[in-house]
């Protein structure tokens, strides 16, 4: 984490990041390719809902 300029810069990334990766990763091999792309599809509206209302 050099590149930061603070360790709450640091923070604040590592827990957006968290959020969204924990939105999109999915465990492929536990899933059937139809439920992966239910979840997906419900995950890219849910991104899409969240960047809309921050714009």
């Amino acid at each position: 984490m050099q590149r930061f300029k603070s360790q709450g810069q640091a923070q604040r990334f590592v827990s957006t990041h968290s959020a969204i990766c924990n939105a999109f990763n999915l465990q492929r091999h536990l899933v059937s390719r139809k439920t992966l792309r239910t979840f997906r599809t419900a995950a890219m509206a849910e991104w899409n809902a969240a960047s809309a209302a921050a714009a």
